[in-house]
């Protein structure tokens, strides 16, 4: 089981930025598919970005597109969502995810194994 651990998250003003950080321990990470997920107040948990083990592949959600940048550094067991041009909707609880078997990109919760505690993100209008 790997542990995760989201840290960056904020208050924000609409426009502004924000770099989200999940470190993972208790495993190798090199593997790992991961994920970022987001779950808005009163909704349900739905899928922002995976990346490949390697980092050389990755997918967004429509929503995600041109705006956020998922990436890894794996020297450090650790994946980044830098976000930019936040708007009030994407204000969430964001959560990272790992899936410790396999290698294909996923989109779905229910694909990934292991969760961190989550990070909020409120943007301001």
């Amino acid at each position: 089981q790997v542990r995760l651990v989201e840290s960056g998250g904020g208050l924000v003003q609409a426009g502004g930025s924000l770099r989200l950080s999940c470190a993972a321990s208790g495993g190798t990470f090199t593997p790992y598919t991961m994920g970022w997920f987001r779950q808005p107040p009163g909704k349900e948990r739905m899928f922002v970005a995976t990346i490949a083990g390697s980092g050389d592949s990755t997918y967004y959600a429509e929503s995600a597109k041109g705006r956020f940048t998922i990436s890894r550094d794996n020297a450090k067991n650790t994946m980044y969502l830098q976000m930019n041009s936040l708007k009030p909707e994407d204000t969430a609880v964001y959560y990272c995810a790992a899936r410790t078997t396999g290698s294909s990109l996923l989109f779905r919760p229910a694909d990934y194994h292991d969760w961190g505690q989550g990070t909020q993100v409120t943007v301001s209008s």
